[in-house]
């Protein structure tokens, strides 16, 4: 999403930059963030620089990739969190999405608002214009099951909770249940 720029009400949504890292680094040390998160409160700047460098060059990232997507104000002061968007190698048209919010940007409806935006993105058809989007089949998210708040703002955003998979994924040091969440392009299209 190098070129594209999405605006909700809002958030603006494009791609995370040097500038962010400070910004980036600190909410992935948060406690309460990194809990549900693949990383841990030591999560630096350095960590944050690499990944930035390592983003994907073009709109979308390719099969097995990620891109992480920084959720801003719509004045671009204010980094409130991010949407990571990864293309699934195994299915053609199908993509992964996780969302992590700053402690301070959370509840507030931004990241409903932020995931909506790029669900919108991610089924738009290719080639009716430039950030015309990646023409999806269908979009899944997976969250700890006792991640509530993020579970409530997949439903929000329109997904549907489509899988329990119980003490499937050692996270942490323990047994995690997953849920699993997904919407196809027809059901995203005909939503309220």
């Amino acid at each position: 999403m190098r070129g594209v720029l999405l605006r909700g009400s809002r958030v603006l949504i494009e791609p995370l930059v040097e500038a962010d890292v400070a910004a980036f680094a600190a909410y992935r040390r948060s406690p309460d963030v990194a809990r549900w998160q693949g990383w841990d409160v030591d999560y630096d700047a350095a960590d944050a620089r690499r990944l930035v460098a390592d983003q994907p060059a073009g709109d979308l990232p390719g099969p097995g990739r990620w891109l992480q997507l920084a959720v801003r104000s719509p004045d671009r002061a204010v980094l409130h969190g991010d949407v990571g968007v990864h293309r699934l190698p195994e299915q053609p048209d199908t993509f992964e999405l996780g969302v992590t919010l700053a402690p301070e940007a959370q509840g507030r409806g931004l990241g409903t608002e932020a995931v909506r935006c790029v669900l919108a993105y991610l089924f738009a058809g290719v080639g009716s214009g430039a950030g015309s989007g990646a023409g999806a089949h269908r979009v899944v998210a997976f969250c700890d099951a006792r991640n509530a708040p993020v579970a409530a703002l997949l439903r929000r955003a329109g997904m549907r909770h489509e899988s329990r998979q119980v003490e499937a994924d050692w996270f942490k040091g323990e047994w995690t249940t997953l849920d699993g969440y997904a919407v196809l392009a027809r059901e995203f299209r005909h939503a309220p």
